[in-house]
């Protein structure tokens, strides 16, 4: 039951920290209706500012984040603003050309880090890395435990913001229907700016997060736009609640599987569950709540 428990306890961790750049996904495919497969990219490229502040000024993976989370969400806005507005603006273009742009996008910043930072793995090492906490004969790791806990306090004040604020309100009422909004005299381009690059520094936040207890390389863009993609579905998209409970779920079934099944089957369970909600579930685990 100990190894269970921790397994369990150290999946919901990991599921919280997934969820955190889930969230930055849903949020954006709620406001601008595409899906976004830059997503991913977005991450590593704050995965490896955060790196660059530890290894060049000796900050905490923690303190980089907020260094981190400015850069991506000036990055965000700039891509939002130059290139994927440019494209909605085009009335006969094909929602498949702008997943298409989304890709583009992924590959110009993953080939940017890899000319930089080459292909080389890189880590990073801190007190903590290798700590743990002895729980009921359970062993659960600090980073994990710290990690989770931002994660959760960055996803209330992304609630707050949401429901709290004027801008919060926009932000949802054009996610609902952009046209009405409009009427309403919301500007939507000025909002679908601003939600990109929100999204984007959420990414950059998970992405610190997951530093310590990741190796880095400029292709691991790759499979975060996948596990985000898995839980935007599982969630619902459009929902940030279901994007939080799509990640726990991940993160609980990533575990056992790599506790019971194996350390190389981790990933796949993932994409197991994604086409059984697929097939099952396609309005995601909220369906659940409606039967």
């Amino acid at each position: 039951m100990a190894l269970l428990g921790q397994t369990v306890i150290c999946g919901l961790l990991l599921g919280g920290m997934y969820a955190l750049i889930a969230i930055g996904m849903t949020l954006i495919m709620g406001v601008m209706k595409i899906i976004n497969l830059a997503h991913g990219s977005l991450v590593m490229v704050g995965m490896y500012v955060t790196y660059v502040c530890y290894r060049t000024w000796g900050l905490d993976p923690y303190l980089g984040m907020l260094v981190a989370m400015p850069v991506l969400f000036v990055l965000g806005c700039v891509i939002q603003h130059f290139l994927i507005n440019r494209l909605l603006e085009v009335e006969s273009i094909l929602p498949e050309n702008q997943v298409l742009l989304t890709v583009g996008i992924s590959l110009v910043l993953t080939e940017i880090i890899r000319f930089i930072f080459k292909s080389d793995y890189r880590s990073i090492t801190t007190p903590y890395t290798g700590e743990a906490l002895l729980v009921g004969g359970m062993s659960v790791s600090i980073a994990m435990a710290i990690g989770f806990v931002i994660a959760m306090v960055f996803t209330y004040l992304l609630h707050l913001f949401l429901t709290r604020t004027d801008l919060g309100c926009a932000i949802r009422a054009t996610a609902q229907d952009r046209e009405a909004a409009q009427y309403m005299g919301v500007d939507a381009r000025r909002v679908t700016v601003i939600t990109f690059g929100l999204g984007s520094a959420l990414a950059a936040a998970g992405g610190s997060l997951l530093l310590p207890l990741f190796y880095l390389w400029p292709d691991i863009g790759h499979l975060f736009t996948a596990k985000a993609f898995i839980i935007t579905i599982l969630g619902g998209m459009g929902s940030t609640t279901g994007a939080l409970l799509g990640g726990l779920t991940l993160g609980v079934a990533e575990s056992l599987g790599a506790t019971y099944i194996g350390m190389g089957y981790k990933d796949v369970v993932g994409l197991v569950i994604f086409l059984l909600v697929l097939l099952f579930l396609p309005h995601g685990l909220r369906s659940l709540v409606k039967r």
